[in-house]
């Protein structure tokens, strides 16, 4: 038996129930989580450590009758993002809306917008970079939209690979969302993206290529 991984697993699934816990009760103290996940306080300081080290909880101090103030933990707006499905429904029925009262080229053009206005904060920065450098900026703009993303040079072009996709459940039903993040490394990097794999059609990526003979932008 692998008494690690049954030890990684039992911290995992404590973590969680302190995350549910603060989802449903909006303010805790250790204490409180503490019988409410049914462990002794010391592990749930250890569980709520690690888990603000993530940023997926803060703590403020709050002010209770006579005595020490007491410190309230609370889920940050990353951990509330834990727990998705809140907002998949209401989601894809906005855009189910959306798509019914629209023509289709508004309705891919609106998202191209979307795409566009994300980078706009980014492309005086990425003015006068090399592609390589563009490249890791996109990286970067990409991981606070919550993708994973990693790219590498080959002999003729570059590619760019997004190990998860966060739009995933939601482009399932609407795969127009797709064009977001395809746009958006297209503006970034001053070049047409072409992409080559996709989650939605069975591949484990989503892969985008670009040609390194493809003159810079900033030239």
């Amino acid at each position: 038996m692998d008494t690690k991984h049954t030890i990684d697993d039992q911290s995992k699934s404590t973590r969680q129930r302190v995350l549910q816990t603060l989802l449903s009760r909006q303010r805790c103290t250790i204490n409180e989580l503490a019988e409410a996940v049914d462990i002794n306080p010391i592990s749930v300081r250890h569980h709520i450590t690690r888990l603000e080290a993530d940023g997926f909880v803060s703590s403020h101090e709050e002010r209770h009758g006579v005595g020490r103030p007491r410190r309230l933990y609370y889920l940050t707006d990353q951990g509330r993002e834990q727990f998705p499905t809140r907002y998949l429904k209401l989601t894809l029925r906005l855009l189910g809306q959306l798509k019914e009262n629209l023509p289709e080229p508004m309705v891919n053009k609106l998202f191209s917008e979307i795409a566009k206005n994300m980078a706009s904060d980014y492309e005086t920065i990425a003015f006068g970079m090399k592609m390589e450098e563009r490249l890791d900026l996109v990286t970067k703009l990409l991981a606070e939209e919550g993708f994973d993303v990693e790219w590498e040079k080959t002999e003729n072009e570059y590619l760019i690979r997004e190990i998860n996709c966060p739009y995933y459940h939601v482009g399932r039903d609407h795969p127009e969302v797709c064009s977001v993040d395809q746009t958006l490394i297209s503006t970034m990097l001053g070049v047409p993206a072409e992409k080559i794999q996709c989650v939605l059609n069975g591949d484990a990526h989503c892969t985008y290529v670009v040609p390194i003979s493809v003159p810079e932008k900033s030239k």
